[in-house]
C-alpha cells in the first residue's frame, strides 16, 4: 500500500555552501519546511533580496521508512530551479518553482542517507518568471515527502500528476464520467477496481477491470454549481492483485458545464453566473510564500466574505491545498503559468513544461475553467514572431491536453486591441489601471465598450484593475495619493462601470491582499504592492474591501468608511456608507442626517456638519456601524504620505507657479514639447543603465509599446514615478532629481482645461 512519509522537519540550511557535503553539516542553520530564505529581505524594499543557490540537507534512516518496493521523493514547490543529491550522487534537476515534481530514489537509498537539495532563484534567461512586479522567493516552500509504493503502482513520474484523470461531461441532466489512470509495471493478472462515490463518501458504482480507462454514467447528476452548490463526487482507483491492494489513488471531481458568451458573460450549468472577484498572490508578511494550511484557509475565508465568485490565481501554479479549497467553496478559477512581462526566446521549453505540469496536476479540479497562457508578455511589443509562435504552441498544447476548458491571457493595457497576439486564445482579459497609472476612472467602461463593439464575438474581461492604499487620508482624494479614500473612490467607480456591463466574462481586482514586491519604493512602505483590499499581514480590511462585500455578498451588512480618518479640517465633510440593505440612515450625535434608499448600487453619500467631536452611526435595518470624526484647525500630518527612506520628499522641491516640477504629473510634462524631449532623454539613459546592470528596463520595447507605457503612467508625478522604477534596476540620486527639477522649472506648465 502507498504511504506518504513527510520530510518537513529538521533540515540543515545555508546560503554559504559551495559544494555538496559528505555528512550532515551540524554548523548550518536548522529549519523546518515550508521555508523561504526571502521571508524578510524579499519584503522590505531595496530590490536587494538574496537571489542565488542555497543548500538544504537532512539525514534519512531507511529503517524509519515504511517497507516498500519503490521510493519517490516528492517536492511540491522549490523556487525556482532545484537539484537533488542523495549520498553525494546527483539524481535530478528541475526548472520551475511552483509545481510538484518527483524523483525515483529507490536504487540509491542506503541504510544511512544524506539527502541534499540545492535550490536556486538567481536570474537566468531560461526559467520563468524573470521580470515581474513581485518577489521571487527562494526556498523549499511547500511540503517535501517520500512516497513509498509497491513495484506496481499508479504513475508518479509523469509531470508530477496524481496518476488519475477524470473527465465528466454533462449530457442533459446526466453525466458521462471518463476515468483514466496511469500505471507503472502493472502485471497481466493485476486488476484495477474503480469506485465512484458521492459527496458523503458512499459508493454509488464500481468497475473492476485490467483496463486503465472506464466510463461511469450518473443519472440526474448533482451539479457542481459554484458558490451556490459546490457538490463534489470522488473516484477511487485501487490496483489489486487477488485480494491484495497494491496502490490506491483518489480524486474529487465536479459535474458541471460552462460557457463563456461574448454578450452574456460566464454561464454555469445553463445559468448566467457573473464572475466577479479578485486575484491572489500566495505570499504573506513574515512568511514569504512558505504558507501553512491555516494561511490558505484564512485567505479563502476572506475572499468568500467579500462575496467573490472567481479568483485569478496569479501568476503561477498555486498549492494543491488551495485548489482543493476552491473546489470545496465553489470559486471559479483562472489558473496560469508565470510566462510574464519579458518574453525570452530561450525560455520556450520552460513555458511548455510548466504548462504541462499545470494541466496534468490540476486537471481534476472542477473550479478551474480557463488556462492562462501569459501575463503582460507584450510589454516590449506584440509583434515579435517568436512571442506569437510561443503563444500558438501553448494554446494548441492546452487544447490538445484538455478538450473541456478554454484558454485565456492577461494583456497589458497599451497593447492594441487589433493585435494578432490578442486573437490567439479563446478568450482574453486586459489589465487596465485607468484612474491610477494614467487617464481617469471614467475611461474603463468606454474602453471595454469599444473592444466589445469592434469584436462582438470575442469574450472580453478585466484581469487586473486597482490602485494602492495605505494608512493615508484626505477629504480631497487624488489619483496617485495612496490614500484609503482614493482607493475607495476608485473601486466605487469601477464597480459602477462593471455593474452596467454584463458582457464582461470575468473581472478580477488586483489584488485581494497586499503582497511582496521588493523592488517597489512607494507609498511610504517599501517592498510591497499595496493594491490589496486587505493589508499584507491580513490584519486590516481597507474600505474598498467593504465596497465589494456590499456589492457581491448578499449577507446583510453596513459599513461606515473612514474610521481611521478622524481629524478633519473642513466645516462640512463627506461620509460614505456601504450597505446592501434597502435603505441607510446616518445619525450625527443622535441627530438624523436623512435616510437614503438603495438605488441599485450599495453606496450612500452623506454631507456631515463637522463641529467638535461627532459620533456617527449608520443604521440599515437592524444593523449599525459607528465611527467618530473631530474638527481640527490644521490638517493632521500623520495622514499625509511620507516616503520611507526617500531620497527626496515633495516639500524639498522648488515649484515656481506656472512651471513644471518633479511634482507635476507625468502626463502634464509629456503634454509639452520640451518636457517630452526631456523625458525621452531621461528614459533613454535609464534603459541603457538598466541593461548595463543586467536588468530588463525597456530594452527592446517597440515605439508603440513605449508610447502606451508612458500614457499609462500619466497619472503619477515624476517624483512618484521615480520611486517606482526599481524593477528596472535604476535608482535616482538626490542630486540627479534636483537637476531634473531645475530643468523642469524652466518649462511652462500646460494650461489647465
Amino acid at each position: 500500500m502507498r504511504t506518504v512519509y513527510n520530510l518537513n522537519y529538521k533540515w540543515a540550511f545555508t546560503k554559504q555552501a559551495t559544494e555538496i557535503p559528505a555528512a550532515l553539516p551540524m554548523d548550518w542553520n536548522w529549519v523546518n519546511l515550508p521555508h523561504s530564505w526571502n521571508a524578510i529581505d524579499g519584503q522590505d524594499g531595496g530590490n536587494d533580496y538574496y537571489r542565488g543557490t542555497c543548500y538544504y540537507a537532512r539525514d534519512i534512516k531507511k529503517y524509519d521508512l515504511p517497507v516498500a518496493d519503490k521510493y519517490f521523493l516528492e517536492l511540491n514547490g522549490a523556487n525556482s530551479s532545484a537539484d537533488v543529491y542523495l549520498n553525494g550522487q546527483h539524481l535530478a534537476h528541475h526548472d520551475g518553482g511552483y509545481s510538484t515534481w518527483r524523483v525515483d530514489v529507490t536504487k540509491h537509498l542506503k541504510e544511512e542517507n544524506l539527502l541534499v537539495i540545492t535550490v536556486d532563484n538567481a536570474a537566468n534567461d531560461r526559467v520563468y518568471p524573470q521580470v515581474a512586479d513581485f518577489t521571487f522567493y527562494g526556498g523549499l516552500y511547500r511540503n517535501v515527502n517520500l512516497i513509498c509504493v509497491s513495484a506496481s503502482h499508479f504513475d508518479l513520474e509523469y509531470y508530477g500528476g496524481p496518476g488519475i484523470q477524470v473527465t465528466p461531461v454533462m449530457e442533459g441532466n446526466d453525466a458521462k464520467v471518463a476515468v483514466q489512470v496511469y500505471t507503472k509495471h502493472q502485471k497481466q493478472d493485476q486488476m484495477i477496481r474503480y469506485t465512484l462515490m458521492n459527496a458523503e463518501g458512499k459508493a454509488i458504482a464500481s468497475h473492476t477491470t485490467p483496463g486503465r480507462k472506464v466510463i461511469f454514467h450518473i443519472k440526474n447528476a448533482h451539479r457542481w454549481h459554484g458558490r451556490k452548490d459546490p457538490y463534489l463526487y470522488s473516484v477511487k482507483a485501487e490496483l489489486i492483485a487477488g485480494e491484495e491492494v497494491l496502490d490506491t489513488v483518489t480524486t474529487r471531481f465536479g459535474c458541471r458545464s460552462f460557457l463563456i458568451d461574448p454578450n452574456k458573460g460566464f454561464i454555469l450549468n445553463g445559468e448566467e453566473y457573473p464572475l466577479r472577484g479578485v486575484s491572489r498572490h500566495q505570499d504573506r508578511w513574515g512568511f514569504g510564500n512558505a504558507l501553512l494550511p491555516e494561511h490558505h484557509i484564512e485567505d479563502m475565508d476572506y475572499i468568500c466574505e467579500v462575496g467573490c465568485t472567481t479568483i485569478r490565481l496569479a501568476h503561477y501554479q498555486h498549492d494543491q491545498f488551495f485548489y482543493d479549497l476552491c473546489d470545496e467553496r465553489g470559486l471559479v478559477i483562472w489558473a496560469e503559468i508565470p510566462y510574464i512581462s519579458n518574453h525570452m526566446p530561450t525560455g520556450r521549453e520552460n513555458t511548455v513544461s510548466q504548462m504541462k505540469e499545470l494541466i496534468i496536476q490540476n486537471y481534476n479540479h472542477p473550479s478551474i475553467v480557463v488556462w492562462g497562457l501569459s501575463n503582460e508578455i507584450s510589454m516590449k511589443g506584440d509583434r515579435d514572431p517568436d512571442l506569437l509562435e510561443n503563444h500558438r504552441i501553448l494554446n494548441d498544447l492546452c487544447h490538445e491536453m484538455d478538450k473541456t476548458r478554454l484558454t485565456t491571457m492577461a494583456v497589458v493595457s497599451p497593447c492594441p486591441i487589433d493585435s494578432p497576439y490578442v486573437r490567439i486564445p479563446d478568450t482574453v482579459s486586459y489589465n487596465h489601471y485607468f484612474g491610477w497609472y494614467g487617464g481617469d476612472t471614467a475611461m474603463n467602461g468606454p474602453w471595454f465598450d469599444k473592444f466589445h463593439a469592434q469584436y462582438p464575438n470575442e469574450p472580453i474581461g478585466i484581469s487586473e484593475y486597482g490602485c494602492e492604499a495605505l494608512d493615508w487620508h484626505t477629504s480631497d482624494p487624488q489619483q496617485g495619493d495612496y490614500t484609503e479614500e482614493y482607493q475607495a473612490f476608485y473601486h466605487e467607480e469601477l464597480i459602477k462601470q462593471i455593474h452596467e456591463r454584463p458582457y464582461l466574462w470575468a473581472t478580477h481586482v488586483w489584488n485581494m491582499f497586499d503582497f511582496g514586491a521588493d523592488a517597489r519604493a512607494e507609498g511610504g512602505e517599501n517592498g510591497q504592492n499595496h493594491k490589496g483590499l486587505m493589508t499584507f499581514d491580513r490584519k486590516y480590511k481597507k474600505d474598498s474591501f467593504y465596497a465589494y462585500k456590499a456589492w457581491l455578498n448578499p449577507e446583510p451588512m453596513v459599513h461606515l468608511c473612514g474610521k481611521r480618518y478622524v481629524d478633519r479640517v473642513e466645516d462640512v465633510t463627506k461620509v460614505t456608507v456601504y450597505s446592501n440593505q434597502p435603505a441607510v440612515e446616518l445619525l450625527a450625535n443622535g441627530v438624523s442626517l436623512g435616510v437614503q434608499a438603495h438605488n441599485g448600487l450599495p453606496f450612500f453619500y452623506f454631507e456631515v456638519p463637522n463641529v467638535g467631536e461627532t459620533k456617527l452611526v449608520a443604521v440599515a435595518g437592524d444593523l449599525k456601524d459607528e465611527s467618530v470624526i473631530r474638527k481640527v484647525d490644521t490638517f493632521n500630518e500623520a495622514y499625509r504620505l511620507k516616503e520611507k527612506s526617500a531620497v527626496l520628499n515633495w516639500f524639498d522641491i522648488e515649484m515656481p507657479e506656472g512651471y513644471l516640477s518633479l511634482n507635476s504629473k507625468f502626463s502634464e510634462i509629456m503634454a509639452t514639447i520640451p518636457g517630452k524631449l526631456l523625458i525621452t532623454s531621461i528614459f533613454g539613459k535609464m534603459m541603457a543603465q538598466a541593461k548595463s546592470l543586467g536588468g530588463n528596463g525597456g530594452a527592446g520595447m517597440d515605439a508603440s509599446a513605449m508610447s502606451g507605457m508612458m500614457d499609462m503612467l500619466g497619472g503619477f508625478t515624476f517624483l512618484r514615478l521615480a520611486g517606482m522604477i526599481g524593477t528596472m534596476g535604476v535608482n535616482f540620486t538626490k542630486e540627479e532629481l534636483l537637476d531634473i527639477n531645475a530643468k523642469l522649472n524652466k518649462i511652462k506648465a500646460p494650461e489647465k482645461k
